[in-house]
């Protein structure tokens, strides 16, 4: 038996969520299928990295699964792909030691928030981009940001259908980067985030950014550990689990 690791990419437009549901079309649920269409079974389990909602796409979600198939690592991706559905793709397979964890041996990971400040809608990215057609200050939505990097309790900052009761995380990085005209992405590096904590995040930098709420507030809204002090969360089609960080 051997244990593989695979990075994974998926529209989550059409998705229920990555994680398997009894109703619902799932990331997990096509894999899984996949897999035990190959191992002649009724499905071979899958370990996500984290769970994504419906609507949230990604670039890196990592998987992990154990296979006695002697299949070369090259052909992997060619093998899986040609079975699954058009809105997921395997970027790539690799041989992991056996005690890998897609979750447990993850050591961080980068998110990225796709927003359009363009006046003009474009039905062609409205499953991708969040359109948000107002004046943002920039410099506001800096300030604002340096509040958060550093370690914190963001429980003002996460659902309150959160099931973990340790919200303290640690948030290495925020970048507002122009990605094209009218068009920025949020990126967000960290060692971990909390059920709809980048959503939560980017609704509310929205918030400072257009005037809505001082820059100066962050702290106090951190402290207060008070989900209603934060801005509204940000719809799901603009995130993307962008990468998923190891030791190596």
């Amino acid at each position: 038996m051997q244990r593989y690791k695979c990075i994974v990419a998926y529209d989550g437009t059409q998705f229920s969520g990555y994680q398997i549901q009894p109703n619902g079309r799932t990331v997990q649920g096509e894999i899984e299928k996949t897999l035990g269409k190959m191992h002649k079974k009724d499905c071979v389990q899958i370990t996500g990295s984290g769970r994504t909602d419906a609507g949230v796409h990604a670039v890196g979600q990592v998987i992990h699964f154990d296979s006695e198939l002697n299949i070369p690592e090259e052909r992997w991706v060619k093998a899986i792909n040609g079975q699954l559905p058009e809105d997921i793709a395997i970027q790539s397979v690799e041989r992991a030691e056996e005690d890998f964890h897609a979750r447990f041996s993850a050591k961080g990971k980068e998110y990225r928030y796709k927003v359009s400040l363009s006046k003009r809608k474009n039905p062609l990215i409205r499953n991708y981009v969040y359109h948000y057609p107002y004046p943002l200050d920039m410099e506001a939505v800096q300030e604002a940001s340096r509040f958060l990097i550093g370690t914190h309790d963001f429980t003002s900052f996460c659902s309150a259908k959160t099931e973990v009761e340790d919200k303290v995380r640690t948030i290495s990085a925020i970048n507002v980067l122009e990605t094209d005209q009218d068009e920025y992405t949020f990126q967000f590096i960290g060692n971990g985030f909390l059920y709809n904590m980048v959503r939560i995040l980017v609704g509310t930098l929205l918030d400072s950014g257009a005037g809505k709420l001082n820059p100066k507030e962050f702290p106090k809204i951190l402290k207060s550990k008070n989900r209603d002090m934060a801005g509204k969360t940000a719809p799901a089609k603009g995130l993307y689990l962008w990468k998923v960080m190891y030791d190596n």
